[in-house]
């Protein structure tokens, strides 16, 4: 791909015969036309005032799709005098990247002129060429403006991102799309207006809510809908006695089969919601716990997914507060297994609600971390003698096995009996809460220390 190609100068009616989609077409030409991200585009704001002035340092804009990112880019080519180049990640490989960099180095030092390097999708570059901006970044000889929906703290380069600031572009509300919407159906020029089209109310609020803060989705959403309303061709003009055709919400229930979800298995969105799920569920929300389980199971997410990570909670976050929990989530991990989904998604609620409504306790995890602790970071203790099996004549000549106490010959079935490593006895890893059935535990431990006690003084 040639840099500049990203950005073709071609107006929208160019070639009647193919149209270029109504999103791009209704990009906004200037800031005055931008809808949405107040905080970093109104007036004075540090990243428009940045581009007006001409200041703009090395940039990664991250946001969902949808929410602004190229149309930022296209409003900095044009309101820059820095010469601009622009490529896309997804088509370009380290022969333009380093025919881009001599470019940049030549406007440089024979024209005085820095050069402003705009990356679209920045994150599906490798390492290795990422690295080969770096030099001239350094240099001065060009400013960076990656474009990325992933998290840029994982998917951009350390060196990079220091010398980097991140704007984030955060999802359009929906009153900004709706906004969107109207403007389109009353533009002539690049819009639908002029075509005989109007839209109710419902409608424009039921695509806003489709779209999840993705213009994107929503223009593409509203031009398949006129498309639908005008027999096929949402570009022509309408004969001067023909009525006038509503989009109206019946016809959008048609089109949305099933509502796409703002979910990426594959990305940041995926770790957010599981997160959710896990932290609502350890601050016993069931309501909570339930939404953010539905949000993961309606946009697609592997059951068996989910599942696994409710066994793990089982164990990390209630343990031996209720030991019921881990059974009762291997069993609804057996049942979606077994039945499969949608069917599944009942056990799958049963046991986040479950979960969520239990006694919690941390104490397995946390004893176990302290245990392990001592295993990386002391010197590995040697099993006690009287721990040891002896099975052969040699092994107990040399005293495994001696003073063994076997704990079923003693009263209450506790022998006085250490069974840490000599340095290590008297360490504490398990100490139960008082919630559940841990309290329980805690008083039986409180017991049996005590008993102990009592036979070593004999």
């Amino acid at each position: 791909m040639k840099p500049g190609e990203l950005f073709s100068n071609t107006k929208p009616d160019e070639n009647k015969h193919a149209p270029s989609p109504l999103a791009d077409r209704m990009r906004p030409r200037s800031f005055d036309e931008f809808v949405g991200q107040r905080d970093l585009l109104a007036a004075g704001r540090p990243l428009r005032q940045a581009i007006e002035t001409d200041t703009l340092q090395s940039t990664i804009l991250w946001g969902p799709p949808g929410t602004g990112k190229t149309t930022v880019a296209r409003l900095i080519a044009v309101t820059t005098r820095a010469h601009f180049i622009a490529f896309s990640a997804v088509l370009s490989g380290i022969r333009e990247i380093k025919s881009v960099m001599v470019e940049a180095v030549d406007a440089r030092r024979r024209l005085g002129r820095r050069t402003l390097v705009f990356i679209d999708e920045i994150h599906r570059f490798n390492k290795a060429q990422q690295d080969a901006f770096l030099p001239r970044v350094e240099a001065g000889d060009i400013t960076l403006i990656g474009a990325t929906t992933e998290n840029p703290s994982f998917e951009v380069n350390a060196a990079l991102l220091s010398r980097s600031r991140v704007f984030v572009l955060e999802p359009l509300e929906a009153p900004d799309l709706r906004t969107i919407l109207a403007r389109t159906l009353n533009d002539v020029e690049r819009g639908l207006g002029g075509r005989g089209l109007t839209a109710t109310p419902d409608a424009l609020e039921a695509i806003a809510l489709h779209a999840n803060g993705d213009a994107r989705v929503a223009l593409n959403l509203l031009e398949l809908a006129a498309t639908q309303t005008q027999g096929g061709v949402s570009h022509s003009a309408p004969r001067n006695d023909a009525p006038p055709k509503t989009i109206d919400a019946s016809l959008l229930a048609d089109l949305l089969q099933r509502r796409a979800l703002l979910y990426d298995k594959a990305g940041e969105e995926h770790f957010n919601l599981m997160s959710a799920l896990h932290k609502s569920m350890r601050n016993s929300d069931p309501d909570a716990s339930v939404y953010w389980l539905a949000r993961m199971l309606e946009a697609g997410e592997d059951p068996l997914y989910i599942a696994r990570r409710l066994i793990r909670f089982a164990s990390e976050d209630i343990g031996n507060a209720d030991p019921r929990a881990l059974t009762i989530t291997v069993a609804a991990k057996d049942a979606v297994h077994f039945i499969g989904m949608p069917e599944g998604n009942t056990a799958l609620a049963q046991v986040a609600l479950y979960l969520a409504t239990a006694p919690k306790s941390n104490a397995v995890y946390t004893a176990y971390s302290r245990a392990a602790s001592d295993a990386h970071e002391r010197a590995a203790q040697p099993v006690p003698l009287h721990l040891r099996n002896a099975p052969t004549q040699l092994m107990r000549s040399l005293e495994y096995g001696k003073d063994y106490r076997y704990a079923h010959n003693e009263r209450d079935a506790i022998a006085a009996m250490e069974c840490l490593p000599t340095e290590l006895q008297g360490r504490c890893y398990y100490r139960p809460s008082d919630r559940g059935h841990e309290r329980i535990i805690a008083e039986r431990l409180a017991e049996w220390k005590q008993l102990k006690k009592k036979q070593k003084k004999k």
